[in-house]
């Protein structure tokens, strides 16, 4: 039996509304492919869901939660806030996989800047802010390559464009 997954997208910046009005289902979908297609095995028991939040809030919040949780006292484009024991919990209690948070104005910044639509770049976070709850990570260039490979073929799922695609270009060039 699949494992169930409830996916709650909270709002707390009312500009995403005019600014993406189909955020809240696209995130959704997103996460649910991140859960549904990243995970070799189930991670929850039949009638037990997996919970995950999913904020898009604003650069302010974003700050404060750095600030607060990072000592960086500056806004990101996402943060992963994993339960520290959702692999230790009592059987038939939900697993909560933790939240991921995004920052309004520094996506739209780094969309502008990186010539892709709000909404692929937003996708493409929400993804890696979910490996970053499943325990995946970027600290070693092994970890980045597979992180990144897992990226790259959950969002091509999505419809969504390589978003590392002109960096490998760059790289490649520089070795030829």
């Amino acid at each position: 039996m699949p494992a169930q997954f409830d996916i709650a997208v909270r709002i707390l910046d009312p500009a995403w509304r005019q600014l993406w009005p189909t955020a809240v289902g696209r995130v959704r979908r997103t996460a649910r492919t991140v859960l549904d297609r990243a995970l070799n095995r189930p991670i929850a028991d039949a009638g037990s869901p997996a919970e995950l939040t999913i904020v898009l809030a604003s650069d302010d919040d974003v700050r404060h939660l750095n600030r607060d949780y990072r000592d960086i006292d500056k806004p990101t484009n996402v943060l992963s806030f994993g339960a520290d024991d959702w692999r230790r919990r009592t059987m038939g209690q939900p697993l909560i996989l933790g939240d991921v948070i995004l920052a309004r104005e520094t996506v739209v910044a780094e969309a502008a800047a990186q010539e892709k639509s709000i909404a692929d770049h937003a996708l493409h976070l929400v993804v890696h802010g979910v490996l970053h709850l499943l325990g995946h990570d970027h600290e070693s260039a092994g970890e980045a390559d597979a992180m990144e490979a897992l990226e790259t073929d959950l969002l091509a799922r999505l419809g969504v464009a390589n978003p590392y695609a002109a960096r490998t270009r760059r790289r490649a060039r520089r070795r030829a």
